[in-house]
């Protein structure tokens, strides 16, 4: 609405946030996660449909023991419950958000890239791992939450491409039904 006040405006962008995050994972908000509950165990996969879903896909790519996985998140807090996950999950992983440095970032990079690397996945902000960064080890690229800019999410995914590519990348979206998503 133009007539919309600012406060208004933060308002409903503020809710649709808030809304978002429901979509992701309940321990996005504070309080929620059972009072002394370990940050890993199954509970953390279990009470969010996503991570459900996210579960089942990674079991099974890890058990085919051939594939990389990029997560783009757009929410660094879903990046440190992922983080929690992969710990739980013993997958080896690294990550890259808003707040990585230059060189821990073209070192994890590096480390990806390496052929028989044991780094399994790599969890990505969408805004931090999107342009310029190459990642074609990866074969398989998960959009946890769309960002806003659906460009931002067509980059991310061009990460895992190379030109002439033979080999073909899959690309998920996780997206929750009938709600704000």
């Amino acid at each position: 609405n133009r007539n919309a006040s600012e406060d208004e405006k933060k308002y409903y962008l503020n809710l649709l946030m808030q809304l978002r995050k429901v979509c992701n994972h309940p321990y996005l908000f504070p309080g929620i996660e059972p009072e002394g509950a370990p940050s890993m165990g199954e509970h953390l996969i279990e009470t969010s449909g996503k991570l459900i879903i996210l579960d089942q896909l990674l079991k099974k790519l890890y058990s085919e023991g051939s594939h990389k996985v990029l997560i783009f998140s757009q929410m660094t807090m879903v990046l440190d419950i992922l983080e929690d996950y992969c710990n739980y999950r013993t997958y080896k992983y690294c990550r890259i958000d808003g707040s990585t440095d230059m060189n821990s970032r073209d070192e994890q990079i590096d480390t990806f890239m390496t052929p028989g690397s044991d780094k399994f996945v790599f969890l990505l902000s969408t805004r931090a791992g999107g342009l310029g960064i190459n990642l074609t080890a990866a074969d398989t690229v998960v959009i946890y939450d769309s960002d806003f800019n659906p460009q931002m999410d067509v980059q991310a995914m061009d990460r895992a491409h190379r030109i002439g590519e033979k080999n073909m990348v899959n690309v998920y979206r996780l997206i929750t039904e009938n709600n704000v998503e």
